[in-house]
């Protein structure tokens, strides 16, 4: 099995300016050619510091990929950096310098001359043409060594890696790798792990649990010669997964709560509306991030102010006054207030203390109450985080809201 490294270049993901995203993608698509990643390296744009993280990359490996650090400036120094210590000159390519200048021309703008230094390209290597910018990327293999090269920004990156980098590293395919993640909220990592027992020890499939914020995955990845024969292994488990899980898993492959939610939604014929305090639109965001949610989603109130809520969503003046806006009777009252103002199947509310302070009566920050109304039910749920972090609380409160309405529609529709 073919072993690889990523080198991933620039001063900046050192410096923490940007996330760098590309190391999780590439590590996926790898994996899933049956290719091991074993290192990860991040460095600077340094000539000599460069040369020295390419060269142990290449000792200890047989595929080196390196991305970013292939613009038109004098600090971009991958491309120069790594050829010469693999061994391979660089020339002028006319092919590439007039993608480069088409690039320009179709957005409108006059090309600085710098831009045709990434024209340049290795005697003996294969060129990637880059479809979303100007930097080409980079192929070469040597001495039972293979080295690819891409640009940085994951647009570009990504669609390279697809179209062209993945046929290049064909000859490198020992199997295909295919993992399904079943995502569960409402119960712990370790006490999911302890549901899932003895199928964590499956060598193939594999079952590894994580955990995410306010939720919780299992993830099962099967090894075979095709991704047919790898799903046809993975589903028993995944089956008894969730049969043991029942009401935790909220979906199987998919990006979060609101995606289950949309297609039950949808599924059901049904419509909601959201009323929102302290995660202020936060969960009807989340909702319309899904495509399609315009079949299904009415419309969201943000109410901060009590009296906002007493206009806008008709909370009782009185239910305030004596059980406060943080409670489980105003979380009821502005889920039935969103429902009926709104005209929709269902509507859902959060109120609470996001934090990081106590609010004026004292109660900690991470005390959060969720309402659902529809046509004959009502209810109100506590949650209580425990955490002062305010982005965590708002998040998770979303989360929390959203995974009421998939209950609901699963149990009572």
């Amino acid at each position: 099995m073919a072993v690889c490294e990523i080198l991933s270049v620039g001063t900046e993901i050192l410096l923490g300016d940007i996330l760098n995203t590309n190391c999780k993608y590439l590590s996926t698509e790898l994996a899933n050619m049956g290719i091991s990643v074993l290192h990860h390296v991040t460095v600077g744009d340094n000539d000599e510091r460069l040369a020295e993280a390419f060269n142990t990359a290449m000792s200890r490996s047989d595929i080196v990929i390196a991305t970013g650090g292939l613009g038109p400036t004098p600090d971009d120094i991958t491309r120069d950096v790594c050829c010469r210590e693999f061994g391979f000159d660089l020339q002028f390519n006319e092919e590439v310098a007039d993608n480069i200048r088409c690039f320009f021309k179709t957005k409108g703008y006059n090309m600085p001359e710098n831009n045709l230094r990434q024209a340049y390209v290795p005697v003996g290597g294969t060129v990637f043409m880059n479809d979303n910018g100007t930097a080409p990327g980079l192929g070469m293999k040597k001495d039972g060594k293979c080295l690819v090269i891409m640009p940085g920004p994951p647009y570009e990156m990504a669609p390279m890696f697809k179209k062209s980098v993945e046929p290049f590293l064909e000859e490198y395919r020992t199997c295909t790798i295919v993992s399904h993640e079943i995502r569960t909220m409402g119960i712990g990592e370790s006490a999911m792990a302890q549901v899932a027992g003895e199928l964590l020890d499956s060598e193939n499939p594999t079952v590894a649990p994580y955990c995410k914020m306010g939720e919780s995955l299992l993830r099962v990845s099967a090894r075979a010669e095709n991704a047919e024969k790898a799903n046809e292994m993975a589903m028993p488990i995944i089956n008894e997964l969730k049969a043991r899980l029942g009401d935790y898993v909220y979906g199987i492959d998919v990006k979060g709560v609101e995606e289950s939610v949309v297609a039950l939604l949808k599924e059901k014929k049904l419509t909601v509306a959201t009323a929102e305090s302290c995660t202020a639109g936060l969960v009807a965001k989340r909702i319309t991030d899904v495509a399609g949610a315009s079949a299904v989603f009415h419309c969201g109130f943000v109410t901060y102010a009590n009296e906002i809520k007493e206009k806008m969503l008709g909370v009782k003046h009185e239910t305030l006054e004596k059980y406060g806006a943080v409670s489980a009777e105003t979380a009821r009252e502005m889920a039935e207030g969103a429902r009926l103002k709104s005209g929709a199947d269902i509507g859902i509310s959060v109120t609470g203390f996001a934090g990081p302070d106590a609010d004026e009566e004292g109660k900690a920050p991470g005390l959060i109450y969720l309402g659902l109304s529809a046509e004959n039910y009502l209810t109100a749920e506590k949650l209580e985080t425990g955490r002062n972090d305010r982005d965590f609380n708002r998040f998770v409160s979303a989360s929390a809201l959203l995974n009421l309405l998939r209950r609901y529609i699963e149990k009572e529709i």
